[in-house]
């Protein structure tokens, strides 16, 4: 626990509350916007970050985060139209209250829920990290390896649809992963002649092209604009009123961290089984769908309670959860920071810190969410038309600014093709970055392995730890065989 406290002190400098401050203003405006993300977010910020600290690139990330989580529950409430994907579940009561007149009441419902998720989450991180990261020590190259393939499959077939697409996502990623030098040999493989790439394709150009470019040119498809005429003039949410949600944090906050740290689960799972949950332990269930405040508080607490803790595996093991800790661990590598147990001890004053960063933003959240209910609910009157183009441009010029190559803003942009044909096409793109960073992973254990086992293959189901995973690898590829079995119903 002191290891943790050290860090607070290195969160607290100015450069960082500034960046927390901008990262969770600019998260919330994000999130109120349908059809924006924090994928999206970070995606643009990502190439600035190569001139940012450590700190400086996380904590703005982490604001962006926790903010995003919150902003998407606005167009959720006023319009029935989900900021985010996490913010499904919010729609349910959250736009009947706002129909009643009650829209700035349901408001502070999230905001404040959203709040205690994301303060709940960011206290399991502290404290689950930490042990995790000492069973991690004991984790040799095969460990490892199952750790990467354990990633791979779980986050590409537990997509919720077609887990053969989330699959086929991976090994693209995979594939891009091992473009450039192989690492024992030195020889160029899947270059084709493009000398640009011989070193390997630049994570951030990736990053920014598969998750910024696509919803860019999503809106630009179809360029409608939305527009919110709720009345933010009523009554709002007394702090005696807020304690009476106190049970319902809890436990949707206990659901949403068990999820984050659950590999590819997402916060949209979360605030659907929480508001579940929620409805099946209340005694009056009819008002559930008619505007019960307990739906906005079940679905909002769990959907940030789902932030700090997907980062887990990411900080202690190396392994990114979902494509928004994917993202954060790209901004970690551009850091010259290796995500896993090393991390914890040679760079202790950043891991730390940025666990504090996670906590404090959720503050920050509320301050900004209060003050700025207005100016957030504007946004949604933004036409996509203006905003793609602006997405695009920012893209463009981040991309140029990182590298000072104009043939990246073409691969980025190619990127942002790709991902905008495969999304339509139903594949599923956080598995690409996932196989981008897992595959390498992967195939340097793999090698590593049998260059010390001298090949011997039974070494890779030699140590309890391997056995675990490899079992935990055949139920995920079980589960899929396991959902198409339909229960045989007796004749007569």
């Amino acid at each position: 626990m002191i290891e943790v406290l050290s860090g607070l002190p290195h969160a607290l400098l100015i450069d960082s509350i500034l960046a927390m401050i901008v990262g969770t203003a600019a998260g919330i405006l994000v999130g109120a916007i349908p059809g924006l993300t924090a994928t999206l977010a970070m995606a643009l910020l990502l190439p600035f970050t190569y001139t940012m600290s450590p700190l400086v690139a996380l904590g703005m990330m982490a604001g962006i985060y926790n903010g995003s989580m919150y902003g998407g529950a606005i167009p959720a409430i006023l319009m029935r139209i989900p900021g985010t994907p996490s913010a499904v579940a919010t729609t349910f009561d959250g736009y009947p209250l706002a129909q009643a007149g009650r829209a700035k009441y349901a408001l502070h419902i999230a905001l404040i829920s959203s709040t205690a998720g994301s303060i709940i989450s960011a206290l399991a991180l502290m404290i689950i990290a930490p042990p995790l990261v000492t069973l991690a020590l004991k984790f040799g190259p095969t460990e490892y390896f199952w750790v990467a393939i354990f990633g791979l499959t779980s986050v590409s077939l537990l997509l919720a649809g077609a887990p053969a697409k989330g699959l086929a996502s991976a090994m693209i990623g995979v594939a891009v992963g091992l473009v450039g030098m192989d690492m024992m040999t030195g020889a160029e493989r899947l270059v084709f002649g493009v000398r640009h790439i011989a070193g390997g394709v630049d994570l951030a150009v990736m990053l920014t092209g598969l998750f910024a470019i696509p919803p860019a040119l999503a809106m630009l498809a179809s360029p409608s604009g939305g527009s919110s005429r709720a009345d933010l003039t009523g009554a709002g949410l007394k702090l005696r009123e807020a304690l009476t949600f106190t049970r319902t944090w809890i436990r949707s906050g206990v659901i949403g961290v068990i999820i984050g740290i659950m590999p590819g689960a997402g916060g949209n799972l979360a605030g659907i089984l929480s508001y579940a949950e929620e409805k099946r332990a209340a005694r009056d269930s009819s008002r559930f769908g008619k505007g019960d405040p307990r739906g906005i508080a079940a679905s909002e607490c769990a959907n940030n309670a789902d932030n700090a803790s997907s980062l887990i595996p990411t900080l202690a093991l190396g392994v990114p959860g979902n494509s928004v800790a994917a993202l954060m661990m790209g901004a970690m590598l551009i850091q010259g920071l290796n995500p896993g147990p090393a991390l914890f001890s040679q760079h202790a004053d950043v891991v730390y810190g940025f666990m504090w960063q996670m906590l404090l933003t959720a503050f920050m959240m509320l301050a900004l969410g209060l003050v700025g209910a207005k100016l957030f609910v504007n946004m949604l009157r933004i036409p996509a038309a203006l905003l793609a183009p602006m997405i695009l441009i920012i893209c463009s010029l981040g991309t140029y600014a990182s590298t000072n190559a104009m043939a990246d803003v073409w691969l980025m942009l190619g990127f942002g093709v790709t991902g905008y044909v495969l999304s339509r096409s139903g594949y599923p793109i956080a598995p690409i970055v996932l196989g981008a960073i897992l595959g390498p992973m992967a195939e340097s254990s793999f090698r590593q392995a049998l260059l010390i086992s001298r090949g011997d293959p039974l070494s890779f189901v030699s140590s309890p730890i391997s056995i675990v995973l490899v079992v935990a690898i055949l139920a995920i590829l079980a589960l899929p065989l396991l959902r198409r079995r339909k229960p045989h119903t007796p004749a007569g």
